[in-house]
């Protein structure tokens, strides 16, 4: 048993299946005597609807997986190129390839026997966005383990409303026209101003890499000060069902001496109830005796009353 393995099982249950596999998984590590591996299998969270469709949807669609890697890759690409063209056709195709994917992981849902909500639905597309723009978010999607749904870094221009129209040089329209109006300015001016265009776009993507990475940074922090208390409700746990287990042994001691205490008072009422009985007979026999030695007694009487008429008579 290897925890990739364990995780591979889990995150394709269904979510109301997770919690009691996940603790059957964590129970056998302990049994085998790999504590380590157990911990690390109870701190597998229980994923969320909208996270299970979308490990539903890269388990049942490897294809479309790959593709829509290949299509974050072109959007960014684009994107630091500022490419205007490229850039548009691919923010239009994305938008239909993460609406579709999004109501076919719906539908694998539904199949599965667990409907979502239009609000899971959504989560379901914006983690699909998020792949198309964080390579680790694709990464991390690809392999079908999400708990949670995942989030766009913010600004990314592909996944914003459909971009003014740029042109070949990678600035907007309408300051190609302004350009192209009669001015002092010559390709110089024109290469510094996309030069600035350049330098802008990339300033926007390196605070988007700062920001994503403080969050995961954050995102880290929390992740293991949940292990340690987990840690700590696992050991409280398992102290709490020696506890129950001690309490069930004794309870049990306590019903067997109470068993046998019963069967003591039981002996000593039978004895008791004997005692009395050979109480009343030793008086019965005690009344019988005195009876036949007052019967001996006149009966001796009378011989030696006999025996003393007779001598007289004799004499």
């Amino acid at each position: 048993m290897d925890l990739d393995a364990v995780a591979d099982e889990l995150y394709g249950l269904s979510p109301s299946d997770f919690t009691s596999a996940r603790e059957v998984r964590a129970k056998s590590a302990r049994s085998g005597g790999d504590r380590d591996l157990a911990q690390r299998i109870h701190r597998l969270r229980r994923p969320t609807l909208s996270a299970w469709a979308s490990n539903l949807l890269v388990r049942d669609q490897p294809e479309e997986t790959r593709r829509l890697l290949r299509l974050g890759e072109a959007l960014r690409q684009a994107t630091e190129e500022l490419d205007g063209d490229q850039l548009r056709e691919l923010s239009a195709q994305q938008r239909k390839v993460t609406s579709a994917l999004a109501r076919q992981a719906a539908d694998l849902a539904r199949q599965a026997g667990q409907p979502i909500s239009e609000e899971a639905r959504r989560e379901v597309q914006e983690t699909l966005q998020a792949v198309l723009a964080d390579p680790d978010a694709g990464q991390e999607w690809a392999e079908g383990r999400l708990a949670k749904p995942l989030s766009a870094p913010v600004g990314f221009p592909a996944l914003s409303a459909p971009p003014a129209r740029v042109s070949s040089a990678g600035r907007p329209a309408s300051r190609r026209k302004e350009a192209a109006a009669p001015s002092a300015a010559g390709p110089a001016t024109k290469t510094s101003a996309r030069t600035a265009d350049l330098e802008a776009a990339r300033a926007r993507r390196r605070a988007q890499q700062e920001r994503l990475e403080q969050a995961r940074q954050e995102a880290a922090g929390a992740d293991r000060e949940l292990a340690e208390r987990e840690e700590g409700l696992t050991a409280v746990q398992d102290e709490q069902r020696r506890a129950e287990e001690l309490a069930r042994q004794v309870e049990e001691r306590i019903a067997e001496l109470t068993r046998a205490l019963e069967e003591a008072e039981g002996e000593r009422d039978r004895a008791r109830d004997a005692a009395r009985e050979a109480h009343d007979r030793a008086g019965e026999a005690e009344r019988s005796v005195k009876e036949a030695r007052r019967h001996a007694r006149d009966a001796a009487a009378q011989v030696r009353r006999l025996e003393g008429q007779l001598r007289r008579k004799g004499s």
